[in-house]
């Protein structure tokens, strides 16, 4: 068991606010509400060639080409058919689409309730995570979107909706 000290000593990667909160694989996260765009439906992606797996295409969005990216994918998930909504973000100063499974609410998370991710041990990625939200008897993971969509996918992403 790890004492206050152990504790406090770990950094946290995020301070407490609003998230908005998704599913995916019916698990529950997180993302930084100041990385959000909107939450649009569904709509048709169109496909772009020789780009990777997780890049589902492009959408035009009131005249603005917007790459689109699975989340599942990306996070090494199972691909979903049928997801049910895009969510713009605004990762590194660029907007990109993340698919999810379901949105689900803005939530208030405060300091005292997020906790720095565990060591899992090697070859397990933490750093993916800011650090875990616990609300209500929940545990919703939270999402660095900018870890997630590194530099080099976003210079691809811009690349490919360029071209």
């Amino acid at each position: 068991m790890a004492t206050n000290a152990q504790e406090t000593s770990v950094a946290r990667r995020v301070s407490g606010g609003k998230f908005l909160t998704l599913f995916l694989a019916k698990e529950e996260y997180g993302i930084e509400i100041l990385k959000v765009q909107e939450i649009i439906g569904y709509m048709a992606i169109t496909p772009v060639p020789r780009t990777p797996d997780y890049l589902r295409g492009v959408i035009n969005l009131r005249g603005k080409i917007i790459p689109v990216v699975d989340l599942r994918l990306k996070l090494g998930l199972p691909p979903l058919e049928g997801q049910t909504c895009i969510i713009v973000v605004r990762a590194r100063g660029l907007e990109v689409g993340i698919t999810v499974d379901q949105v689900s609410e803005v939530a208030n998370i405060a300091d005292k309730d997020i906790e720095p991710v565990p060591a899992f041990g090697n070859g397990v990625a933490t750093e993916d995570l800011l650090g875990i939200g616990k609300t209500g008897g929940r545990v919703r993971l939270l999402l660095d979107i900018d870890r997630i969509l590194s530099a080099q996918d976003l210079t691809d992403l811009h690349a490919a909706t360029t071209a």
